[in-house]
């Protein structure tokens, strides 16, 4: 499989060093919690963390629609639900990459049944070529319209997460 560099890492870093100082705003004087998916978001996440100047609870949600296919198999799979009670507290979900839309429409209704104050999501990238469920996406990192993306946690069956650029992979 060949890879082209499509965003750089130091344009990803300046990009979520900008989402942070707007999260940082937004939520001034608030205590947030910080919900990542796992596995892909991990690099996003860590550094979109220690980008923000205000106080940030984290958990972890790991849910996917992937397997090893390049398409979503559309099945949503809950493998690890927040530790943190979320009934009146905000929620900023953190997301690696928004396709179809159907594991974060997922997630968003299984927190709202739990009464948070209020949700809000960070995607790293929107990439609307298969979107099937319309959901908001608060804080844009990236919109991409085609392509498989691998890289900065982004994977193809579990291979790729490591390279620090977000790479198209070409066939």
């Amino acid at each position: 499989m060949e890879r082209r560099v499509l965003i750089s890492h130091e344009r990803i870093l300046e990009r979520v060093r900008d989402l942070g100082r707007k999260i940082s705003e937004d939520y001034r004087g608030k205590d947030p919690i910080f919900i990542g998916i796992l596995n892909g978001v991990v690099f996003f996440f860590a550094d979109l963390v220690m980008a923000l100047s205000i106080p940030a609870r984290i958990d972890f949600i790991k849910a996917s629609s992937y397997g090893s296919a390049m398409t979503s198999s559309g099945q949503i799979k809950m493998r690890k639900d927040v530790d943190l009670p979320v009934k009146d507290q905000e929620l900023i979900i953190v997301e690696d990459i928004v396709d179809t839309g159907l594991t974060l429409k997922c997630i968003i209704e299984t927190l709202r049944i739990r009464q948070p104050a209020g949700i809000s999501v960070c995607a790293l990238i929107d990439k609307q070529e298969r979107r099937k469920q319309q959901v908001i996406i608060d804080y844009c990192g990236f919109t991409i319209e085609s392509g498989f993306l691998v890289g900065y946690g982004l994977d193809f069956n579990e291979k790729f997460r490591y390279l620090p650029d977000i790479c198209v992979i070409e066939e």
